[in-house]
């Protein structure tokens, strides 16, 4: 634990280690405290860099001991057992047994000069996991809307940091493309396009077609009945209903994979339907094995510790959406050979899901000591009027409509400040895509995934605050910043100057990052990331405000000097807001 080896890379998380080296000092002082915990250790007291209050709590263990000991008394032995660290400068203790430290500024240089020379990129890891991330997946037939939002944004940033990290992710779109819904869809089309097999039907609107055909179901006993048909002869896969059914999914698939480019997101489509045959024999292995019980004609499994059933089969015969989860479950750590299955489902799905583990595990599909299954739960979008988040006619907000009032929104703010004068059209283009769609994302972001959120457009695009626009701006001021140096960039050869009180928090502030993707792999909470983002960038702010980086003759515009070790300072923390900034799935732009 002496040294910390820069050279091996530049993922560093200093609170970790200041955690392991106090751990190992109370063990040491005090070996009869085994269950101790992690030590409080914080970032930003205005003693010292860090602060570890472990002392008071320790006093409390040892009095109930029969000890009676200050947290002064405790706090020096526990500062006469830290191990040596080079990335720790002093340490004393102040007040009731504070033990404040102090980092080495030489050290933190080397790491912040090794991610200005290597990128910022953590050391491959020794034994990468298969990880699957369930996200998005919206139903054939009907058009994805804002209740899709969470789930594909949050995802797509879990599967970009875990990736990141040096995890081997697929991401998978459980589509819903199989179902009853589709006899009446077949039905339908049979009715209005008999020749579909030889001419592609022209279905442009396949929500208001899927209304169509559920008014007919509810309605007309005959097509009802020829619905039904639909369904079995599409099960007993009939190659005109399954011509019929692909032809439905193509259209579906196609209005999804303009929402996923528009949002740059990446992921693999598996429907309901790759796991029809699975289904079955997972049935079977429940049956044979006596995990079901019948239930006034339904087959249902019970775990010891579930409070609700899984309904295997339906009375008529016909599987469900349980049956499909756990043969997908199933399939995933048998043929894909996942370490970790992770779901990313609204929270009102969390019993669901919770029943699924714990029936998985009693059936022996799932063992937790060698796969890790976990459900990322959020709360729903909401309106200003704080009510789930619907149009004025009361319908659900179409995410493609929502995309589009984004991007409107964002040109009227960039004309409104007059960009579109110093910007080239290819540029406000770019300005205007990024910010919108990086809008929307991180006020989902933001927020912690566990709430509701209040959707607004006049709040996402405002430039002050904790927004992508406040970050965007700040990360475009500092390019612009290094750009101003014209033929100077050549001669940056000297080291990051932290001799400053500003230079010195901005670089603690960068370097708090391995510790916040720690965080997000431990909960799941990537707002810790927007917060972290914001910090860097208000922190930046402050350091530029009252720290000269290029001096420039006031009346020639001529560079008078260049402060080298400053914009060396800039650079890398332009390489950590873009990595950050890249995590959460928003893109940069050089000019705004």
């Amino acid at each position: 634990m002496d040294l910390v080896n820069v050279e091996e890379h530049a993922f560093i998380n200093l609170h970790s280690i200041l955690i392991s080296l106090f751990s190992n000092a109370i063990k040491t002082a005090y070996p009869a405290l085994e269950d101790f915990g992690k030590p409080a250790v914080s970032a930003g007291s205005k003693f010292a860099d860090y602060q570890c209050n472990a002392s008071m709590q320790i006093c409390k263990l040892l009095k109930a001991k029969g000890e009676n000991v200050s947290p002064n008394v405790v706090a020096k032995k526990l500062v006469d057992c830290l191990g040596q660290c080079n990335i720790i400068e002093k340490v004393d203790v102040s007040g009731q047994g504070f033990i404040n430290v102090w980092l080495s500024r030489n050290k933190l240089r080397d790491i912040l000069q090794y991610v200005l020379e290597n990128k910022l990129k953590p050391k491959p890891l020794t034994n990468p996991q298969k990880i699957i991330v369930d996200f998005s997946a919206p139903n054939v037939a009907k058009e994805m809307h804002v209740g899709h939002l969470r789930s594909t944004i949050i995802g797509e940033s879990l599967s970009r940091v875990f990736e990141f990290i040096g995890h081997d992710v697929l991401r998978i779109n459980h589509i819903g493309d199989w179902g009853t819904q589709f006899g009446m869809l077949i039905a339908l089309l049979q009715d209005k396009f008999p020749n579909y097999k030889t001419e592609s039907p022209p279905i442009k609107d396949l929500q208001q077609f899927y209304k169509q055909s559920k008014v007919l179901f509810d309605s007309d006993l005959e097509f009802k009945k020829r619905a039904y048909d639909c369904v079995v002869k599409l099960q007993s896969m009939s190659p005109d209903h399954v011509q019929a059914w692909k032809l439905i999914c193509d259209v579906s698939r196609k209005e999804f994979q303009k929402i996923y480019e528009r949002l740059n997101i990446s992921i693999i489509e598996r429907g309901e339907s790759f796991y029809q045959s699975r289904m079955e024999t997972v049935v079977k292995d429940l049956e044979d094995k006596g995990f079901l019980e019948n239930d006034d004609g339904r087959k249902i499994m019970w775990s010891p510790e579930s409070s609700i059933p899984l309904t295997v089969v339906k009375s008529d015969g016909g599987f469900t959406y349980d049956t499909s989860d756990i043969a997908t479950l199933k399939q995933r750590i048998e043929e894909e050979k996942a370490d970790w299955i992770i779901y990313v489902v609204d929270a009102g799905q969390s019993l669901h899901f919770e029943t699924l583990k714990k029936c998985a595990i009693h059936s022996g599909f799932l063992d937790p000591s060698k796969v890790r299954m976990d459900f990322v739960g959020f709360g729903v979008v909401l309106g200003e009027d704080k009510k789930k988040f619907k149009t004025r006619s009361g319908d659900t907000v179409r995410l493609a409509s929502l995309l589009d009032e984004g991007i409107k929104r964002t040109r009227d703010k960039l004309v409104e400040k007059g960009r579109d004068k110093v910007l080239t059209d290819e540029e406000l283009k770019l300005a205007e895509t990024a910010l919108a769609y990086g809008c929307i994302k991180y006020a989902d972001l933001c927020h912690n995934r566990n709430h509701d959120y209040v959707f607004s457009f006049d709040k996402m695009l405002d430039d002050k605050g904790n927004t992508a626009v406040y970050l965007l701006y700040a990360l475009t001021r500092i390019r612009s910043i290094i750009n101003n140096l014209g033929t100077y960039t050549q001669d940056l050869n000297e080291s990051i100057s932290l001799d400053h009180d500003k230079e010195w928090k901005l670089a603690k502030t960068l370097l708090r990052f391995p510790e916040v993707i720690s965080k997000i792999t431990d909960d799941f909470c990537l707002h810790h990331l927007c917060e972290y983002l914001y910090d860097v960038a208000t922190t930046f702010s402050e350091f530029y405000d009252n720290c000269y980086c290029i001096e420039k003759n006031p009346q020639t515009g001529e560079i008078v000097k260049v402060f080298t070790g400053r914009i060396l300072l800039c650079k890398v923390t332009a390489e950590y807001m873009e990595t950050g900034l890249n995590l959460l799935g928003i893109s940069t732009v050089s000019r705004m």
